[in-house]
């Protein structure tokens, strides 16, 4: 018995090790749980940051693509860290925030980062968060558009 419970205890750690969020179910994590309002349109976030009377978003790269004007790189959502440094972001913006969210490494059903990332959002009870519409990649519906990038990420592009 004394080793069933070692045993037990042991597959559990492993289980856990290093999980230090639990935004929500993994079953979650391939499912869209979003709507067409939780979109926002490339061309639409583009006149916001171009618009300097407009409110601009937070916004939060949460892939490994280049930066778009104004957000801030988190990294990959699929990975722990990640998550748990977008979730030290969103903790003490008022609920009602205007975020947009991006990853742009690919199209919707293959990115790993966009569930986690608009599932925690969510789940953090997030009212008016967005997610930006990228059907193919960044560098497609985004760079070669010409839409705004960080001026770091624009050194790196000419």
């Amino acid at each position: 018995m004394k080793n069933i419970l070692i045993a037990i205890f042991i597959f559990t750690a492993l289980g856990l090790k290093g999980q230090t969020l639990q935004s929500t179910p993994k079953a979650l994590d391939k499912q869209d749980l979003w709507t067409k309002k939780d979109l926002i349109e490339p061309a639409n976030l583009a006149a916001i940051l171009t618009n300097k009377k407009s409110d601009r978003p937070v916004i939060f790269n949460i892939g490994v693509v280049e930066d778009i004007a104004g957000a801030k790189n988190i990294g990959a959502a699929s990975k722990t860290e990640s998550l748990n440094l977008l979730k030290d972001n969103l903790r003490n913006l008022p609920k009602n925030s205007f975020i947009v969210i991006y990853c742009g490494c690919c199209p919707f059903d293959k990115c790993p980062n966009i569930r986690p990332a608009f599932n925690l959002m969510k789940s953090m009870g997030f009212t008016n968060g967005r997610l930006l519409n990228i059907p193919v990649n960044l560098k497609q519906n985004w760079i070669n558009k010409g839409y705004p990038l960080q001026a770091s990420a624009t050194a790196k592009q000419g």
